[in-house]
């Protein structure tokens, strides 16, 4: 499987060479392929606001780039390059608030700082460590799509109808995917009659970011408004809702794109299985519940306007980016450590006690 998946890749968002890193402008997907070069850390975290760059995973790595590029600075303009860094930490951090593969990334990238031993060159050992962290991800993707399939045809051996909200792909991840690598997988496998693609409001990344990976890799897939989700699961004979994750806390309770909560409570009333695939990156076991994650609220002209033409009333707006996934209503959680169905406190603390398999 992981060969065949390396064989059909065809996306990649991230890419660092040429002493740059350079993000593909997922606002501007599909109707323009266009690459955005980022040479600070600071144009780093601005593209990460900017959405120039989303998705847990790739958010996590762009910021681990994003310091390389902070030191490199630093080291240029002399005197105290550990006390000057802490600006470009700080502002990295404060770019996204609820992606916690954002914070994991620039602590594994301050520990690895910690760990310098006298002569080594700190810009070769943080860049080495950005690119462990991108390479990881992509092996993780690999291994999490082979789980997610295994779980797909333990419950039914055919090729079937299958939904997902958001983008997961490898626009969003450092290759192959979460959630849509699984999918992804799943179609090499013929276990994939059509995929249900959520349009994903806001910011359309359903629209503009899932459906063009799929099509453009062969995958069936069929674009629905997010509030047809419902009729969907009563009528298509939908098999799994396959979902990413944000942030996951220690009791099994998942942090995904908004509308992910209200598609697990109508997965639930149909029969419907659900399905989260997140790297253990995802994971913070620091969080008891879900109560506890912070919920970024953006702007409201983003509900208000559309590519800078205002179409709504003038009203106050709730655009809140991110809800919570009460863990009972899950029925697995995939990562690279291997598969928690029905997660609760206890399956969590032994997940994340495991090695990766990979």
């Amino acid at each position: 499987m992981r060969e065949r998946l390396l064989a059909a890749e065809k996306v990649k968002s991230i890419e660092w060479r040429d002493g740059g890193l350079h993000l593909l402008d997922q606002r501007k997907l599909p109707m323009q392929e266009c690459w955005l070069v980022c040479d600070s850390a600071v144009a780093v975290a601005d593209a990460i606001r900017q959405m120039v760059v989303r998705g847990a995973p790739a958010i996590g790595i762009s910021a681990a780039y994003g310091l390389v590029l902070g030191l490199k600075a630093r080291l240029a303009a002399g005197g105290d390059w550990r006390e000057a860094l802490e600006a470009d930490f700080q502002s990295l951090a404060d770019s996204r608030p609820t992606a916690v593969n954002l914070f994991w990334a620039l602590n594994r990238m301050r520990e690895r700082l910690g760990r310098l031993k006298p002569g080594e060159d700190p810009l070769a050992v943080l860049e080495a460590e950005a690119i462990a962290i991108h390479d990881s991800d992509r092996e993780a993707n690999l291994t999490m799509a082979q789980f997610g399939v295994e779980l797909i045809r333990k419950h039914k051996a055919s090729p079937q109808n299958l939904l997902t909200h958001c983008n997961t792909g490898a626009l969003a991840t450092g290759g192959f995917g979460t959630a849509l690598g699984v999918i992804r997988a799943a179609h090499l496998e013929g276990l994939v009659e059509l995929v249900h693609a959520d349009e994903t409001r806001p910011w359309l990344q359903g629209s503009r970011l899932t459906a063009w990976e799929l099509a453009g890799e062969g995958v069936p897939v069929s674009l629905n408004t997010d509030s047809a989700a419902a009729h969907l699961m009563k009528t298509k004979a939908i098999t799994w809702v396959i979902v990413g994750a944000d942030r996951i806390t220690a009791n099994g309770d998942v942090a995904n794109k908004i509308g992910t909560y209200q598609l697990a409570v109508t997965a639930m009333h149909h029969g419907v299985r659900f399905m989260v695939v997140a790297p253990s990156s995802t994971i913070d076991m620091g969080l008891e519940n879900g109560d506890d994650i912070p919920i970024e609220e953006r702007a409201g002209q983003e509900l208000l306007e559309f590519n800078g033409q205002r179409f709504a009333a003038e009203v106050e707006v709730f655009n809140p980016v991110f809800d919570v996934t009460p863990a009972d209503l899950i029925d697995a959680i995939v990562t690279e450590k291997g598969v928690v169905e029905r997660p609760n406190a206890e399956k969590m603390t032994e997940l994340m006690s495991r090695k990766r398999l990979h």
